[in-house]
């Protein structure tokens, strides 16, 4: 068998350091009430409140709140800040269990570096300045040979603001986070495609004052994205109209008036219908069209043959519905929302599927009205006094010429490509910095992704939990949780500018460091003093925070301020002259952009695949306990939701002869067998054609010792991608699966290979 350079390595209870096991030791009812053991009984309140603002870090809402911590000095909760818009006062449940990642024993406490003792591969505990010392001596060697064009930072978090500093310093431009082409970008280049902005997050959706909230594969209430879910239920309590489109009936679905249970892969069908009605029937908001658009005429005739009737045939949505339902769009116009969704990436045609949304909200003016679309404000915070950074001599188009030419943001799937040796390539990257996102987890089609890695010079994995991500590291740095440090001041768009300070409630457990000071460290080993002028993040947030007018004493006091909107501008006035960003002035529905980039001007219809006899597709979703990966062994949140579950409707269970409640592997269309097994749920609520899990669970990692082995991995079965040509977005929603009620010997014995490494 061929050994590869970089083999997994499991993080050993040697590893993690005797030095840590002291500063890991807590004592009292607060650490019982943190590992769930008491969970339900009643925690006595402190005698003595000490508290700290910060703004969450479970999910990239980021949610303003306050720490509170006891007369001991532990932490105690963590709640919401009332003057946040992103939360009200009011944390979801992941929010709450945040507390979960500092008291978790399964943190990652030590440096550690890859080296090799007897013939075999391990890790080795280090101290801050021999791991710095490492990376630093790669980095440089990299440098030298290839460019510093060919190191990478892979990022989804807060702390990617320093490293992604420091890398700019070095001479790299290639930062990119994959929630870009794994999620949300299709939406946004569609956006700017069609009027010039982005939908932005969180996104600029009014739907406080919405009239109708159309929901087309958008799980609000289930993906907890806290201000979304709280201003959707005083929509509902006003009356709001609730339409989701999705093959499962879920948790928005049974807050809906209509419910379109429709056949997955056809949503682009049922999107050129309502557009056909709207137009046909002339239901659309006639001035707003006539004063705002370009290529309405086109944009008719190009409708013409997309009616009810050939969408019925497809979607299995019956025409009388779908004529139903535009009528209740175009009777709350312009108060209306065809939400854009996060998670976008399904079929390969996402960029011209969200294009056809934005086209709806346009043809009923929803974009810039009250109830629709608002134009959201923020503060301009400048950066603390740098040099100039180097200027690249290639960058990521350079490394992939004529591709995603209309991406607005690096793609990361591209960067793994890119790292895998080919001879035309102008630079195929050695060195990836990977923060706080578990790639093994996060991108599609594992075997390209550890082709990448093990093609790389340098990997190193900076994060507060062993993911699987770690094991192929050749330098493991453990990041402290964002309840332990300052970061980068919250500055995000919404009605009114607001900015939120994240401040450490107490020291960092084990050896454990915040990535501001990583950063620095790392940046002053490389050479690069002159780009960290500074003492500590004091420093710069007290420097940054007074050129708005407010001070780091200030928002330590406060948590959050609001500034005031610099012109009345949230919502346009009727009739009133408006320039959008786009090449002719106008909201493009017939987009010149993609007609100049070759690709089609308007959204068309194009089939996809189908399930081979025996196999269901593979639909996945989010959880409100959980957080993609990161979350599935936080102590509090896994008492709520200890592992996924497999929907399967009761007509398929039927057929294979199982139960509600009985474990079962998936075997995808390329053979590719579960790790672990998933407990079956049998209920109506998804269609016979699909199955559905939630994702982030089926960890490998022994080190997550409430996690590993939990439900199965929705990823781990995604190897037929459908890359969007248009922006790189990888579509995984065309993989299907087949139900194993035994698992093969052979498969058997490969799972426990997987797990032993």
């Amino acid at each position: 068998m061929k050994t590869n350079r970089r083999e997994f390595i499991k993080i050993s209870g040697t590893a993690v350091g005797a030095a840590a096991i002291g500063a890991s030791t807590l004592t009292g009812s607060l650490f019982n009430w943190a590992s769930g053991s008491i969970l339900n009984q009643s925690v006595p309140a402190p005698t003595f409140l000490e508290r700290t603002p910060t703004y969450c870090e479970i999910c990239f809402w980021k949610c303003a709140g306050w720490v509170t911590k006891n007369e001991d000095g532990e932490i105690w909760k963590i709640e919401g800040h009332k003057d946040d818009p992103h939360c009200n006062g009011r944390l979801c449940p992941r929010g709450t269990g945040g507390v979960g990642m500092y008291y978790d024993e399964d943190r990652l406490k030590q440096p550690l570096i890859r080296v090799e003792e007897n013939g075999k591969q391990v890790f080795k505990e280090a101290s801050w300045e021999e791991a710095f010392k490492v990376i630093g001596n790669k980095m440089k060697a990299i440098k030298e040979k290839y460019g510093p064009e060919c190191m990478a930072l892979f990022t989804h978090g807060s702390g990617g603001k320093f490293l992604g500093h420091m890398l700019k310093a070095y001479g790299s431009p290639h930062i990119t986070a994959p929630s870009f082409a794994q999620c949300r970008g299709p939406r946004e280049v569609a956006f700017y495609s069609t009027f010039g902005e982005g939908v932005l997050s969180p996104e600029r959706t009014d739907i406080r004052d919405t009239r109708c909230l159309v929901l087309i594969g958008s799980h609000i209430g289930e993906n907890m994205h806290n201000g979304q879910v709280q201003e959707m239920s005083e929509a509902i309590d006003k009356g709001a109209t609730i339409i989701t489109v999705d093959p499962r009936f879920s948790t928005a679905a049974s807050k809906s008036k209509f419910w379109l249970p429709i056949k997955p892969s056809t949503d682009m069908a049922l999107l050129l219908a309502w557009i056909n009605v709207i137009i046909t029937e002339e239901w659309y908001d006639k001035p707003y069209v006539e004063k705002y658009t370009f290529g309405f005429d086109q944009l008719t005739t190009h409708i013409q043959t997309y009616t009810p009737e050939w969408a019925y045939g497809i979607t299995s949505i019956e025409p009388k519905t779908i004529r139903e339902t535009a009528r209740e769009m175009a009777n709350a116009a312009p108060a209306v929302i065809i939400h854009p969704g996060r998670h976008v990436t399904w079929y390969g045609d996402d960029t011209q599927r969200l294009r056809a949304v934005a086209i709806l909200n346009a043809l009923l003016g929803s974009w810039g009205r009250r109830g629709g679309f608002y134009f959201p404000d923020k503060v301009s915070v400048p950066d603390f006094p740098h040099p100039p950074y180097p200027e690249p001599k290639k960058t990521w188009r350079d490394l992939m010429p004529g591709k995603y030419n209309l991406a607005t943001e690096i793609v990361s799937n591209g960067i793994c490509d890119a790292t895998i040796p080919s001879p035309e390539a102008a630079c195929n990257f050695k060195g990836w910095i990977v923060n706080g996102t578990n790639l093994i987890h996060t991108l599609p089609d594992q075997k390209k992704t550890l082709a990448a890695i093990e093609a790389l010079e340098l990997l190193v994995v900076i994060d507060t939990m062993p993911m699987e991500i770690t094991g192929y590291a050749d330098v493991i740095l453990p990041e402290c949780t964002y309840l332990e440090r300052y970061d980068a001041i919250r500055n995000s768009p919404h009605r009114e500018p607001v900015i939120s300070l994240r401040m450490p409630a107490t020291e960092p457990k084990y050896n454990s460091k915040p990535d501001w000071w990583i950063a620095k460290e790392l940046g002053k080993e490389l050479g690069l003093d002159a780009y960290f002028q500074y003492k500590d993040i004091e420093e710069v947030l007290d420097w940054e925070l007074k050129q708005i007018g407010s001070s780091l004493a200030e928002m330590q006091k406060i948590g959050v301020k609001k500034f005031n909107r610099e012109y009345d501008d949230l919502y346009l006035i009727d009739g009133q002259d408006f320039e959008f960003n786009t090449n002719t002035g106008k909201i493009e529905l017939y987009s010149t952009e993609m007609a100049n980039n070759g690709f089609d001007p308007m959204p068309v219809y194009t089939p996809h695949e189908q399930p081979p006899a025996g196999f269901y597709r593979l639909n996945y979703g989010r959880a409100p306990a959980h957080t993609f990966s990161r979350t599935s062994n936080n102590p509090n949140l896994v008492d709520i939701m200890p592992e996924n579950e497999l929907w399967v409707n009761p007509k398929v269970a039927k057929q294979w002869g199982i139960k509600n409640g009985q474990y079962v592997w998936l075997k995808n269309q390329d053979e590719i067998i579960s790790s672990f097994s998933i407990k079956v749920r049998i209920t109506e609520r998804i269609r016979w054609d699909s199955v559905y899990m939630a994702h982030g669970f089926g960890h490998s990692n022994k080190k997550l010792t409430r996690a590993f082995g939990k439900g199965a991995s929705d990823t781990e079965l995604i190897s037929n991608v459908k890359i969007d040509p248009i922006m790189g977005g990888t579509g995984m929603r065309s993989n299907f699966v087949t139900l194993l009620t035994k698992l093969p010997e052979k498969a058997a014995s490969e799972t426990e290979k997987t797990v032993e490494s």
